[in-house]
């Protein structure tokens, strides 16, 4: 049976999430929203650890991902598994998601901006592309995929898409008040945080939610690209 979800967060690699959207995700699970989160990689290669096998890097950045999702009250996480670094896009990773997409039949979908310039991951342009491209039109038509219809998948409507990391922001959430769960949640994200050397994490990450709300009436923020799908 399907399982209707309010929001689906699509990323690239764990932590993507708690970074674009951790604040604003503990927002909504507070309201009573369904979160659900989907992990494309399975992060195997963020480290300047010498000594760490890829392998064992996976798994400890998997349940650093679940314990931040714990934090933050999100339902379930999806975990695809794809290669750190080697995403494509390719008509088997837009078919998952389209796949994902109409099992979960989230309102709201947020991933990475596809369409930053210049200095972005790799993994993040292709990932914010392929939920792109499968939200419309894959998903909403009956003749994308008609076998998913054997297996009780059927057509669904996105009804917005927030893209995190962007350059034209165009929308911003509150997060003062979940602030300290962004930072809780961010810092279960161990094997990541410690790569960016920072001496004090809470100001640091005080310092980003301040200048992610400039040009809002907000203090702390988190801002996103919003598009209005068509009915």
């Amino acid at each position: 049976m399907n399982t209707t979800y309010n929001i689906m967060i699509v990323i690239a690699h764990p932590d993507d999430a708690e970074f674009g959207a951790a604040g604003s995700v503990a927002q909504w699970t507070a309201e009573g929203k369904s979160v659900v989160y989907v992990v494309c990689t399975n992060g195997d290669k963020g480290t300047s650890d010498r000594t760490m096998s890829p392998q064992e890097l996976s798994r400890i950045r998997q349940e650093e991902q679940r314990n931040a999702a714990r934090v933050l009250g999100v339902g379930d996480v999806v975990f695809l598994d794809m290669v750190d670094q080697q995403l494509e896009e390719t008509p088997a990773f837009r078919e998952a998601i389209v796949r994902l997409i109409r099992r979960f039949k989230p309102e709201i979908v947020l991933s990475s901006d596809p369409y930053r310039r210049y200095v972005w991951h790799r993994d993040h342009r292709i990932v914010g592309q392929v939920v792109m491209d499968a939200l419309f039109p894959y998903a909403r038509d009956h003749m994308a995929y008609p076998d998913m219809l054997d297996e009780g998948l059927e057509p669904h409507k996105v009804k917005e898409v927030l893209f995190f990391g962007t350059e034209a922001v165009n929308h911003h959430i509150d997060i003062s008040n979940t602030f300290s769960l962004k930072l809780s949640a961010l810092e279960c994200h161990a094997s990541q945080v410690k790569e960016f050397k920072v001496a004090d994490m809470e100001t640091w990450l005080k310092k980003r939610c301040q200048r992610m709300a400039e040009g809002s009436e907000y203090t702390l923020a988190e801002a996103f690209h919003r598009v209005r799908m068509p009915d």
